[in-house]
């Protein structure tokens, strides 16, 4: 069967994208001619990016990316042109019309590398990353702070469940997935008691994929009161403040599973010494330069307690994301996790936004 490409774009006519060269200096809305789908792409008209962290600290200067680029990997979108070649269906096998709304994987790469035969194609050589790639004259639209984007080759796609709210979709391929993939690590967690360290957006989501799982207990702990406060809604039982004065032995230390969201040491620490016996500790928000994680390893051989550590997530991880969103985006409050959305055009107030009030997302949309 000869798949036909689907597309009845002017491909002469012109698009916005909003450019980042670096740290310090507003981004550049500028015009671009609109791009069109080549051999196994296809082209899709962003409708919603949220502002990951990752973006914020490229934002900032504290992570360093190659520039000219165009930031935002948390998108879901329209398609517009399915070009020859591709096989004209999702991950899932349904088929793929113009007009689907969709999220893909922030990464594409080999699905028959080496790396994605073991489980982790979003660590194959030859990988490629959206909202992290330098913009040239001949490739563009690859980040969510633009009109359109095309998705390469070997991107995995997969259609949104009808319902969900475009600002929800769009957390789908970065944070949901993530914590998906972390709990694909901690095993199953039906009956057992969680604690979650670190309450921004993939904390609250750990805890509401946790509740769906079946957790006996979950428990969270942040330095935020009001985010401790945002977990209860998502699905938390309890909650501790981790104030300067806190004391680590004020936490149960018979926890099965404990998944660290913050990245920062004393977290990771105190959430090791909650562990029982045959505990599981995996490690998500460690992406930044820290100081060293102190192990009791005498403990860890003592107790039988497995580390395990995770960046990003695979095809598996993904498709659950989308499933658990499709089924209980309504059961959870994730209406309340874009704080404020601005259009396109106002995407440098967002950024200034976020860094000042520090919601768990906010939002890009697109007139």
């Amino acid at each position: 069967m000869i798949f036909v490409p689907q597309s009845d774009i002017t491909l002469t006519s012109t698009t916005n994208l909003l450019i980042f060269n670096r740290a310090g200096e507003d981004m550049q809305l500028l015009e671009k001619e609109m791009p069109s789908a080549g051999a196994g792409e296809i082209l899709v008209k962003n409708l919603y990016t949220t502002i990951c962290g990752s973006d914020l600290h490229t934002f900032c200067g504290l992570r360093h990316e190659k520039t000219p680029t165009i930031l935002g990997h948390e998108i879901v979108g329209e398609v517009v042109e399915i070009g020859n070649r591709h096989p004209g269906t999702d991950y899932a096998g349904d088929v793929l019309q113009k007009g689907d709304l969709v999220t893909w994987s922030i990464f594409s790469s080999d699905p028959q590398s080496a790396e994605a035969r073991r489980g982790m194609p979003q660590k194959a050589s030859g990988l490629f990353k959206y909202g992290h790639a330098t913009v040239t004259d001949e490739d563009s639209f690859h980040g969510g702070l633009a009109e359109y984007c095309v998705l390469r080759k070997n991107t995995v796609v997969l259609k949104i469940p009808a319902g969900v709210p475009l600002d929800t979709a769009a957390t789908i391929n970065c944070a949901v997935a993530t914590v998906s993939g972390a709990l694909r690590l901690a095993g199953d967690i039906k009956g057992k008691r969680v604690l979650i360290t670190g309450l921004g957006l993939l904390g609250v989501v750990c805890a509401s994929i946790c509740r769906d799982a079946g957790a006996a207990q979950i428990i969270t702990a942040d330095i935020n009161p009001d985010r401790l406060d945002q977990s209860l809604g998502f699905g938390a039982d309890r909650a501790y403040l981790l104030s300067k004065d806190f004391d680590q032995d004020a936490l149960p230390d018979d926890i099965d599973v404990v998944f660290d969201m913050s990245g920062a040491p004393d977290a990771m620490e105190a959430g090791l010494q909650s562990l029982g016996i045959g505990g599981v500790a995996v490690w998500v928000g460690a992406v930044f330069n820290s100081r060293k994680v102190c192990i009791d390893a005498e403990q860890v051989v003592r107790k039988l307690i497995t580390i395990k550590g995770l960046h990003n997530y695979n095809y598996q991880d993904f498709a659950y994301a989308v499933d658990f969103i499709g089924r209980c985006h309504g059961r959870f409050p994730f209406n309340t996790v874009v704080g404020k959305a601005f259009p396109l055009k106002d995407a440098q107030s967002a950024f200034e936004y976020a860094i000042e009030h520090k919601p768990l997302r906010v939002g890009i949309y697109f007139d």
